[in-house]
């Protein structure tokens, strides 16, 4: 049924469900697991940090260390990248390439309002993909 996984993870507790859904999923299906964390510097104010390269510098290796995480919960090898952008694009577009047949993600990020996150909203609205929420 799924050859290729996405999974999305900002580190967050329901990006962490999410991690465990595919990590299940892929061991079920024997698919190919990707992961991917997107450093969304707007989030903090894209043009201050436009010349901060230590921020960024910091903000991807925490994106790194969340993705090498999910390699050790995994049973199955999982391909990894870190992008800097719009996650919902950045998804997409990672999930292109990769012609993935499922994306998952939590149902909200950091942000953890109640109610459902603008990335997810965002990848379940306009991404031309199955995706499934945690």
């Amino acid at each position: 049924m799924y050859d290729t996984i996405l999974v999305a993870t900002d580190g967050s507790d329901s990006a962490n469900r999410a991690v465990d859904q595919a990590l299940d999923l892929a061991s079920t299906f024997d698919a190919d697991l990707h992961g991917i964390s997107v450093v969304d510097t707007r989030r903090y104010g894209d043009s201050m940090l436009s010349d901060s390269d230590s921020v960024i510098s910091d903000l991807k290796a925490r994106a790194e260390e969340i993705l090498t995480d999910v390699g050790i919960r995994a049973d199955v090898d999982v391909t990894t990248t870190v992008r800097r952008g719009r996650p919902h694009e950045e998804i997409g577009s990672y999930a292109d390439s990769i012609d993935a047949d499922l994306i998952v993600l939590g149902n909200r990020g950091l942000g953890g309002s109640g109610e459902i996150g603008s990335t997810a909203e965002r990848v379940v609205r306009y991404l031309d993909r199955p995706v499934l929420t945690a």
